[in-house]
């Protein structure tokens, strides 16, 4: 017997460019979704997460490959619903009228959309608030709308696009709590739910699969089964192994990336996409693992929660710390090098002169700026010359992260100059390009 609700087989998705060329979000991707599981799906932001979960709900079309849903032959059943990441409410309807919007346009009558709308917000803990419009809502109070919403059609598949981000820490808790009870007590139409996120004690605590995806393009690079009984304990060893399980994978597939880079051509080289990391994170960061706790290494969920930063920001920040050779990532683990450890504990002035040299001999789209910047006669190149190169490679968005970091880079370095009004950068302060040339 078929255990499978939803199949993606050799899934590709590719958008065209203003050039004409295509750029590639995901490729090859094959997953399939049981029956009586929640899949998490896990990866560094602009991976495609979200661009795969649209193709499973049919917003999205694939490029090549195919999707197909083994959906039972229910009249009641909708099939595929959705949460997203901004509540997405309708200002001027109140909880009930959004709720019952879906079934509207499934063309239900007006008594079922009643019952049923009534129901789902029952469900979902909005009793008593069916005449309140959004802006009397808390954060949370609105997602669950967008929660209710989803379940009022009866779907059996819920896809949640990060359903938690935009929520505070106590918030996010007590709606994951409810939801998990809502999915344990099995009393809605619910056969599989899928979820992106980021912060990977939540999938450990909420998912039954963790599929782990890696970028430019996006693919899936590993898949962890999750099998401890619910409800789970996050003190247990079976669950801080499995924490550990995931941030190690994670990591591994920055040493991918970086192994990759090193075997492209210079061209690609200077296309990589860098995190949105400032250079004080940077620091701080080195820093702490420079103390008695770390003594210059630590596990990478150690460290984020010794720091209380988040697991996207920490990926973040390793990765950054990588690509500069001022640490190495390996197995879930941060170990700060000699320029590394001379960064963290040098003054303002040392900090700078380590970054400049290891940003203009690591980072290669620094090094290029820098030597067209030194062939023009008056030192100065538009920002569009260096971002136009990089589209070629990198998506419109990841191509705006790049540059902004590379500015944000540079100005601290003190390599360059940047004028954000005229779009141009320059050498105006060239007493520190001789630094580093």
């Amino acid at each position: 017997m078929n255990n499978n609700l939803f199949e993606l087989k050799q899934v590709s998705y590719s958008v065209a460019k203003q050039d004409g060329l295509e750029q590639k979000i995901l490729d090859r991707i094959s997953l399939d979704i049981k029956k009586s599981e929640i899949v998490a799906i896990l990866g560094k932001s602009g991976c495609g997460k979200s661009t795969l979960l649209r193709i499973i709900a049919g917003i999205v079309n694939p490029t090549k490959g195919r999707t197909k849903f083994y959906q039972d032959n229910d009249e009641k059943s909708f099939g595929i619903s959705m949460v997203f990441q901004t509540f997405a409410l309708f200002p001027w309807m109140t909880v009930l009228e959004n709720v019952e919007l879906g079934l509207e346009a499934m063309n239900i009558a007006a008594n079922e959309r009643r019952t049923r709308a009534l129901k789902a917000i029952d469900q979902i803990g909005l009793d008593g608030f069916e005449s309140a419009y959004p802006r009397e809502l808390s954060g949370g109070m609105k997602q669950r709308v967008g929660f209710a919403r989803a379940l009022v059609v009866n779907p059996e598949i819920l896809l949640l696009d990060e359903p938690f981000s935009a929520l505070d820490v106590l918030t996010t808790q007590v709606l994951k709590n409810d939801f998990l009870e809502l999915w344990n007590n099995k009393n809605t139409s619910l056969k599989a739910a899928v979820i992106v996120m980021h912060n990977i004690e939540e999938v450990v605590m909420m998912a039954d699969r963790a599929i782990i995806m890696g970028s430019n393009p996006g693919c899936i690079l590993n898949e962890i089964e999750i099998d401890l009984p619910r409800p789970r304990k996050p003190e247990s060893a079976d669950f801080k192994k499995l924490v550990d399980k995931i941030y190690t994978e994670m990591s591994n597939a920055t040493h991918k990336v970086l192994s990759a880079i090193k075997k492209t051509t210079d061209k690609n080289k200077i296309s990589v996409k860098l995190p949105r990391v400032s250079p004080h994170q940077l620091a701080a960061v080195a820093h702490s693992l420079t103390l008695s706790a770390f003594n210059g290494a630590a596990d990478l969920s150690s460290l984020a929660k010794a720091l209380h930063v988040g697991t996207e920001e920490i990926f973040k920040i390793a990765d950054a710390l990588s690509i500069l050779k001022l640490a190495t990532i390996k197995s879930g683990a941060i170990k700060l090098n000699k320029d590394g450890k001379a960064f963290a504990l040098g003054n303002l002035e040392q900090r700078k002169k380590i970054f400049a040299d290891n940003l203009s001999k690591h980072v290669p789209l620094v090094s290029y700026i820098l030597s067209i910047l030194g062939e023009r006669p008056d030192n100065k190149a538009k920002k569009i010359r260096f971002q136009s190169h990089i589209e070629d490679t990198l998506s419109r968005n990841d191509a705006n992260v790049t540059m902004q970091t590379v500015i944000g880079w540079g100005r601290y370095a003190e390599l360059f100059s940047y004028d954000d009004n005229k779009q141009i950068f320059s050498l105006d302060n060239p007493g520190s390009i001789a630094k580093v040339l």
